[in-house]
């Protein structure tokens, strides 16, 4: 949920400049965590777009932004090399000069002193600012930002390197941009929804959607296996749109039942941390076809020490029945694919690493060794708990990247499901089922 405070009509658009870009070299992430700032305090983005290193093409570019936005921001070409066109292209456009900004030279001089490098003139011009700009100051590298303000329109260039501009903006841009006149509040209320599809969830809140206010609109967000929920309301009083909020979420709650987890946007792994750390319990996994991603997926978060003992990756038959004590008969008579293999690791990780709950999983992620009794996006899971076990069959894609993130996603979900059914009678959390 999400407190912002610029005005609803105010329209950004984000070039940004550089060969590597368009010939796939590397991927423009800073568009993407710029559009989320934005959206965050109010500011929509309606155009994203990505540009060589020309002068004709950047003058184009910044031509269509200033005629359809409200606010340009420009990112890449600051560096001192051949290459790097922006500042010149922009003194171009804006019709002004360049200066050496004498703050900037003493900072850029000051790196080249500690690191005991000779200091050319090549890299002096990192100094060099449009006369129009007010300096957005770069402590973490040597090509700073500038604001320039042209026919009463902010542009906003920064560096390409991207925790330097993230700097850039969190210090020098976003405070600023809070504080512009006519401002208007807006607010995010984010939900967290599993096992169900997209589509299927949508026909389940189709009333409650279609009866939302205009200024309420609601978004789907999926990746594999969770579907996020954002209600974004827009209006005069951000008390009023919390509450509104509220309410259709609680709506929403009550409708999506079981497949609910929380209103809030976290993840999956951080419930179930937060679960099991209240409660003192322990988990360990069992992996197959996951090859170790539920074990990574919980040893990301900080304060999982806590909660996670260990987990084994078992890929071979002999791994399964060594480090598990699956007994060579489910094996032989069922496979390693199959429920009783699924619910025999569970078991065996829950007894071998003394922990209070486990997860396991076997399957077949592709693109090949499937059959047709058993065929490639077959995935057996199962959880022991600390009454009983339950698993279930999955038939995922072919796709084994995705298979991958999709088993993951569904052996967190039983697990959190099984936690909620096991300690409901005594869970007061807003986020129990």
């Amino acid at each position: 949920m999400t407190p912002s405070g610029v005005s609803n009509d105010m329209q950004a658009e984000i070039i940004t400049i550089g060969d590597e870009i368009l010939i796939g070299q590397i991927i423009d992430t800073n568009s993407a965590w710029m559009a989320q700032q934005l959206n965050a305090i109010g500011i929509q983005v309606k155009q994203i777009s990505s540009v060589a290193d020309y002068p004709a093409d950047i003058i184009v570019a910044l031509t269509l932004a200033s005629g359809r936005a409200d606010i340009v921001f420009v990112t890449g070409g600051l560096g001192p090399t051949k290459d790097d066109v922006t500042k010149q292209t922009l003194s171009v456009y804006f019709e002004c000069g360049l200066r050496r900004d004498p703050k900037v030279l003493a900072h850029v001089e000051s790196i080249f002193q500690r690191s005991n490098r000779p200091m050319l003139e090549i890299n002096r011009k990192q100094a060099d600012v449009l006369d129009s700009s007010e300096v957005l100051f770069n402590e973490r590298g040597t090509a700073p930002g500038m604001w320039v303000t042209h026919k009463e329109k902010p542009y906003i260039i920064m560096p390409g390197v991207p925790f330097e501009m993230k700097h850039i903006m969190v210090d020098r841009v976003l405070p600023r941009l809070r504080n512009l006149p006519g401002t208007q509040p807006l607010w995010h209320h984010t939900m967290l929804t599993a096992g169900i599809g997209e589509s299927f969830l949508a026909e389940k809140i189709a009333d409650i959607e279609a009866a939302l206010p205009p200024h309420i609109h609601l978004a789907y967000l999926p990746k594999p296996g969770l579907v996020r929920l954002r209600l974004t309301a827009m209006g005069e009083s951000l008390a009023a749109l919390k509450s509104e909020t509220q309410a259709i979420a609680n709506q929403l709650a009550e409708r999506i039942g079981e497949h609910f987890l929380a209103d809030e946007d976290t993840s999956l792994e951080v419930l179930i941390r937060d679960f099991m750390q209240r409660r003192e319990l322990l988990l360990a996994t069992a992996e197959s076809c996951t090859g170790g991603n539920i074990a990574r997926l919980i040893t990301t978060l900080p304060g999982s020490s806590s909660i996670f003992e260990g987990g084994a990756v078992t890929y071979s038959n002999a791994m399964k029945r060594e480090l598990l004590g699956v007994k060579q008969k489910t094996l032989t008579e069922y496979g390693a694919v199959s429920e009783e293999t699924a619910r025999e690791m569970a078991l065996g990780a829950q007894t071998n690493f003394n922990v209070d709950y486990a997860i396991a999983v076997t399957g077949i992620a592709g693109p090949d060794g499937g059959t047709t009794e058993k065929p490639v996006g077959l995935v057996w899971i199962a959880v022991a708990g600390k009454n009983e076990v339950v698993s279930r069959k999955f038939l995922f894609g072919h796709d084994r990247a995705i298979n991958i993130e999709r088993s993951s996603v569904a052996a967190l979900f039983m697990l959190w499901q099984l936690l909620n059914l096991e300690w409901k009678a005594n869970d007061t959390d807003r986020t129990a089922i």
